[in-house]
């Protein structure tokens, strides 16, 4: 009977969020290990399908390097990087849309619609809704900055009770170009500025935003990342992670969020929780 009593508890603990975010948007970007462990792709799949029984809208935006790392060894091309960015060539980007389209969305979502969620998996080049140039050709080649994104076309689909899983790939502008290669995180941020989300998660391998003495920093400020970022605090691959926080907490999010996706139901803990598990960064 105790082990019942807390259950409940539980459950009204839940309550206010879950009210308060009702039919509200939550855009999550899925990457790390939560993408490549089996069990915790179980434990993903049931937590956007409570999220979506419960009346809240999420959107989700997946990377996939190490699987693109994985199949460009495979076929035996060579990949570069250059200041932490890969080098995307005409031929890698063959493999980057093969791997980001064909493979790592559709397992998304087969697996979502397997647990009962509604799912529908699309890129940018879907009806053109992210468009993108180049970051710089001369370095990066088909690594590109999106342009645009037609936020009817998600909007849509949301209306008619989908999840959209998104791949980051964007369409340019000339016919027969091989598209862009988009980072997740930025092309997560950029989408739900333009579909007026609440809410953004960041799933990654760490507990979020660690102070110099690792502690974990449960919310941030604007003036707080930057002083952060000054210091050295934030430093390596968390400063693309909270600049792509910032880009979309200016653009009209709410709050975002970055979170051990290590953690079983870590999307859960932070957004019906009052404690929460990871960072939190608001304008």
């Amino acid at each position: 009977m105790k082990q019942q009593i807390e259950t409940v508890k539980t459950l009204l603990e839940a309550l206010p969020f879950i009210k308060e975010f009702n039919e509200e948007i939550v855009v999550i970007k899925y990457g790390g290990s939560a993408q490549t462990s089996e069990e915790l792709k179980e434990r993903f799949a049931q937590d956007i399908l409570l999220m979506y029984l419960v009346g809240l809208k999420p959107v989700i935006v997946h990377g996939g390097g190490k699987k693109i790392t994985d199949m460009l060894e495979i076929m035996k091309v060579e990949t570069n990087f250059l200041e932490g960015q890969r080098v995307t060539s005409k031929e890698d980007m063959r493999i980057v849309e093969m791997v980001l389209s064909g493979e790592i969305n559709k397992e998304i979502v087969s697996l979502l619609n397997c647990h009962g969620a509604k799912a529908i998996g699309i890129s940018g080049k879907d009806a053109h809704f992210i468009k993108g140039e180049a970051k710089d050709f001369s370095k990066w080649g088909f690594t590109g900055n999106i342009t645009s994104v037609d936020s009817k076309v998600i909007c849509n689909l949301i209306r008619e009770k989908f999840v959209p899983v998104i791949a980051p790939i964007a369409a340019a502008e000339e016919m027969g170009h091989p598209g862009f290669n988009i980072n997740a995180d930025l092309a997560a941020s950029q989408v739900a500025k333009a579909i007026g989300a609440n809410k953004i998660v960041f799933l990654t391998d760490t507990a979020g935003v660690l102070d110099k003495d690792k502690n974990l920093l449960s919310s941030l400020s604007k003036a707080d990342v930057e002083a952060l970022k000054k210091d050295g605090t934030i430093h390596g691959g968390m400063v693309p992670k909270v600049d792509a926080c910032l880009e979309a907490v200016e653009g009209g999010v709410k709050k975002a969020h970055i979170i051990d996706g290590r953690i079983e139901h870590s999307i859960l803990l932070e957004l019906f929780t009052s404690s929460g598990v990871g960072t939190e960064i608001t304008a």
